[in-house]
C-alpha cells in the first residue's frame, strides 16, 4: 500500500496536474501548445535515456535509498517551480520535478513488488499502479486550488506535501521480503515444495534472464514497441485533455478537471479488473483489446462535437489504461524473471518512452498548426491500433539454455580440411 500511496501523490500533484497547470501558464506567458509540449516531452525524455542506470541502480542498492533521494529532489524541483518567471526556468524546474518523480516512483516501487510476490503478481501490481488512478480523482482539488489560491502557492506546497508523505513512504520499499525475514508470496521454500507435493506436480523455479539475455528475444522488443504505442495515446491525453476541451468544446477549466478526474475513476476499476484476469487468463489477449480501447477513445475525442461523445471517450480509454498497465509489468516478470527486474525494465523504458515523448509532440505541433487536434488525434489512435500487433506476437521466450556445453575450439588446419571436404 506504501508503493500506491507515493503513486497517488505524484499523479495528483505533477503527472495528471501537469494539464491543468498548463492552461494557466499559457493564459499567463502567452507560451504555445508546442512550447508545453516541448517541455513535458523533453521530462519524458529523461525518464527513458535514465531507465537502465536507474534500473542497475535499483538493482544494486535496493530501491528505498534510490526512492528517498528522488523523493527530496521533486520536493525542491516544486519549489523552485513556484518561483519562475522564463520559459528557461520552467524547463529547468519541470526537469527536476521529473527528474525525482521517475526516481522516487514507478520502477522503484514495480521492482520491489515483483520481487515480493510471483503468484499473485498481476494483481499485486494492479493495486500499487491503482494509486495513479486515485491521484488522477484528486484533480478536480487541484485543479480548485490552481484558481483558487494560483499556481505558484499550490506548488510550494506540493513541495511540502511531498516531502512529508514520500520519505517516510520510501522507507517501506524493502528490496526482498528475505532482507526482513519473510518470503514471496509468504511462502517459504519448505511449503512450497510441500504443496507441490501434495498437489502432484513438479516443482517450477522461476528462471531469470540477465538484461544480455532479455534483449535477445523476440519477446524483449515486441512488449517494449507495443508499451511505446500505447504512451502514444496516454502522453498526448494527459498533456492535451484540458487544452482540447476548453478551447475545442468551450468547457470551463473545471469542468475540464472533471472530465479528466473521471479518467482514473475508469482507469481504477481497469486496473482492478485487469490485475484479477492477468493472474487467471492470457495477459496478452487482455493487453491487445485495451490497445483498441485506446484507438477508439482517442478517435472519439477527436471528433466530438457534444458531450457525449466526451463521456463514451472516459470508459474506453480509462479502462484499457488501467487494465494494460499492470499486465505489461508483470508480462515482463513472467518472461524474464525479477532478479535483474530493474535492469531489463530501464532497457525497455529507453523505448517505451518514445511514446510520451513524440505523442504529446505530435498532438501540440499538428494542433498549433492547423488550428485543432482532430489529424494529430487520428494518428495517434491508428499507431495505438498498430501497436496490438506487437503485444499479439510477444509470445513467451525460451528458456535461457546456459547447460549447453561449450563447443571445442577447432584447429585452423582442421578446419580448413574441413571447408575442403564439404565443399
Amino acid at each position: 500500500m506504501g508503493g500506491s500511496a507515493i503513486q497517488a501523490m505524484q499523479s495528483a500533484l505533477l503527472m495528471q496536474a501537469f494539464a491543468n497547470y498548463s492552461v494557466l501558464l499559457r493564459d499567463e506567458f502567452g507560451w504555445s501548445k508546442s512550447t508545453l509540449a516541448a517541455a513535458f516531452a523533453m521530462t519524458r525524455a529523461e525518464s527513458g535515456f535514465l531507465g537502465p542506470l536507474q534500473g542497475w541502480m535499483i538493482d544494486r542498492f535496493g530501491p528505498r535509498a534510490i526512492m528517498r533521494i528522488g523523493t527530496v529532489l521533486m520536493a525542491v524541483g516544486f519549489m523552485l517551480f513556484s518561483r519562475m518567471d522564463t520559459a528557461v526556468e520552467f524547463f529547468a524546474f519541470y526537469f527536476l520535478m521529473s527528474l525525482g518523480a521517475s526516481l522516487g516512483g514507478f520502477l522503484s516501487i514495480t521492482v520491489a513488488i515483483v520481487n515480493w510476490f510471483e503468484r499473485r503478481r498481476s494483481s499485486a501490481l494492479a493495486l500499487s499502479q491503482s494509486g495513479f488512478a486515485i491521484g488522477g480523482l484528486l484533480t478536480p482539488i487541484v485543479a480548485f486550488a490552481l484558481t483558487t489560491a494560483g499556481w505558484r502557492t499550490t506548488a510550494f506546497v506540493s513541495g511540502l506535501i511531498v516531502l512529508a508523505v514520500g520519505l517516510p513512504l520510501s522507507q517501506l520499499m524493502h528490496h526482498h521480503p528475505e532482507a526482513i525475514g519473510q518470503h514471496p508470496d509468504g511462502v517459504s521454500p519448505a511449503e512450497r515444495a510441500a504443496e507441490a507435493e501434495r498437489d502432484g506436480r513438479a516443482e517450477v523455479t522461476e528462471v531469470s534472464f540477465t538484461p544480455r539475455e532479455a534483449m535477445r528475444t523476440r519477446a524483449f522488443w515486441f512488449i517494449s514497441l507495443g508499451h511505446g504505442f500505447s504512451l502514444f495515446v496516454v502522453g498526448a491525453v494527459m498533456l492535451h485533455l484540458s487544452l482540447h476541451l476548453t478551447e475545442s468544446l468551450g468547457f470551463s477549466l473545471q469542468q475540464a478537471s472533471f472530465v479528466g478526474g473521471a479518467l482514473p475513476l475508469m482507469q481504477l476499476v481497469g486496473q482492478l479488473a485487469g490485475g484479477y484476469m492477468g493472474d487467471r487468463v492470457n495477459k496478452r489477449g487482455i493487453v491487445v483489446v485495451c490497445m483498441i480501447g485506446h484507438m477508439l477513445g482517442l478517435l472519439l475525442l477527436a471528433y466530438a462535437v457534444n458531450i457525449w461523445m466526451v463521456i463514451l471517450f472516459v470508459p474506453l480509454h480509462g479502462l484499457a489504461w488501467g487494465g494494460r498497465g499492470p499486465l505489461m509489468s508483470a508480462l515482463r516478470a513472467d518472461y524474464f524473471g525479477p532478479a535483474s527486474y530493474g535492469t531489463i525494465m530501464g532497457f525497455s523504458s529507453m523505448i517505451t518512452m518514445t511514446g510520451m515523448v513524440a505523442g504529446p509532440l505530435i498532438a501540440g505541433i499538428l494542433a498549433d498548426v492547423t488550428g485543432g487536434y482532430e489529424l494529430g488525434f487520428t494518428i495517434l489512435a491508428l499507431l495505438a491500433g498498430l501497436g496490438s500487433l506487437f503485444f499479439w506476437f510477444a509470445t513467451p521466450p525460451a528458456r535461457p539454455d546456459r547447460d549447453a556445453p561449450t563447443p571445442t575450439p577447432v584447429p585452423p588446419a582442421r578446419r580448413e580440411a574441413t571447408v575442403v571436404t564439404g565443399s
